[in-house]
């Protein structure tokens, strides 16, 4: 019998996972917006970055150890939000946070997740913040504010890069669905309804609406989604909780600033990973300006094509306090559950203390801007 090939980075796990996961759900997870162009040049963005390492700098004690928003955490990733997790595992998102509890990062749920932000919460005792969208219903929104400072969450991730829904023309092809044991526990029982177009059993998710074609999130989208939000939504959301909330979807340092002055405990560099305006900026070329306009004030994540130890060295030498890891944390979901998730986790752990050790570094505080090219 041919033995697999040996798990031993990122790209291998999505490579299996490829194999393991049928393929409308690889598809739905692994795709973007129109041409994919956005997806191929976040990762290649990274890339194109050099380091300018140093030497005999006695690095034989290393720590990653940071905070962020006031949480410590053993190394500076946050499990990025992303939905319907219960389609590479039955575990879902239970299974993905307790990965990250198991390799000292921390999560942030979807709003969209398969299991209640309540079974979430109690499988973990790691950090765990609420992504959030704004809903036209801002009792809808309102509630499931509260249900997550009820159940524990310590900070609300705003998404605002969605307005509207991208064009994912993969998912079109597959006409992507939710099976009928996944459901989508978070959302109101009206808003389930729209969502899976009155049965949960025939939901049609993430195709974009066209003249000819339309999704039942797509649908759940034009009915429920709020296009007019602006910043005086974010003033609401403050009005209505005392959590921190941090703005994902921020690419320009306009915008970055805005959001601090609007009373955002920080921001999330973030173009919803290619899934949204195809062409847009990677987030490897964004972050820097967005690090020069906060200049040091409130919280700064970037999430995006995050696949090398390297990737998150060069992250936070260009001024992000942590980055976001998104689809390999799913193709370790679907691989082997909580165990695969680890093990993913793990990988980039153990590449990002390598990585600081080669660069001439002890802690994070020695990784300064002056080891990029």
């Amino acid at each position: 019998m041919h033995s697999p090939t040996p798990l031993i980075n990122l790209h291998g796990f999505e490579a299996a996972a490829a194999d393991l996961l049928p393929r409308m759900v690889y598809d739905y997870y692994a795709g973007g917006a129109n041409d994919e162009l956005l997806l191929r040049t976040s990762r290649t963005a990274w890339s194109d970055r050099a380091l300018r390492y140093r030497v005999l700098r006695d690095v034989a004690v290393r720590s990653q150890r940071t905070t962020v928003l006031g949480h410590e955490v053993d190394w500076p990733v946050f499990v990025a939000p992303m939905a319907f997790q219960q389609l590479a595992h039955a575990d879902g998102e239970v299974a993905t946070a307790q990965a990250a509890q198991d390799t000292g990062a921390g999560m942030i749920l979807s709003t969209l997740s398969n299991r209640t932000i309540e079974a979430v919460r109690a499988g973990t005792t790691g950090p765990l913040w609420f992504q959030l969208y704004i809903y036209r219903d801002r009792g809808v929104t309102a509630e499931l504010v509260q249900r997550a400072e009820r159940a524990g969450c310590t900070a609300l991730v705003l998404t605002v890069d969605a307005p509207l829904l991208g064009r994912r023309e993969r998912d079109l092809l597959n006409g992507f669905h939710l099976p009928p044991e996944v459901s989508v526990p978070n959302l109101g029982g009206t808003l389930r309804q729209t969502l899976a177009g009155g049965h949960e059993s025939t939901v049609q998710a993430d195709a974009a609406p066209t003249d000819t074609t339309a999704s039942a999130l797509a649908e759940f989208f034009a009915q429920h989604w709020d296009s007019s939000i602006s910043w005086r939504d974010l003033a609401w959301l403050q009005s209505i909780t005392t959590l921190p909330i941090l703005v994902k979807g921020v690419v320009r340092g306009d915008d970055a600033v805005l959001a601090l002055e609007h009373g955002a405990a920080g921001v999330i560099v973030s173009n919803h990973g290619g899934r949204q305006l195809d062409t847009a900026i990677p987030t490897a070329r964004a972050l820097p300006e967005v690090a020069a306009a906060m200049a040091g004030r409130g919280t700064l994540l970037v999430d995006g094509g995050i696949r090398r130890g390297t990737d998150v060295l060069k992250a936070l030498a260009m001024g992000a306090q942590a980055v976001l890891l998104g689809r390999p944390v799913l193709w370790g979901l679907a691989v082997n559950g909580r165990k695969g998730a680890r093990q993913v986790l793990q990988l980039l752990k153990d590449e990002c203390d390598l990585a600081l050790g080669l660069a001439g570094c002890r802690s994070l505080a020695e990784v300064t801007g002056d080891l990029l090219e």
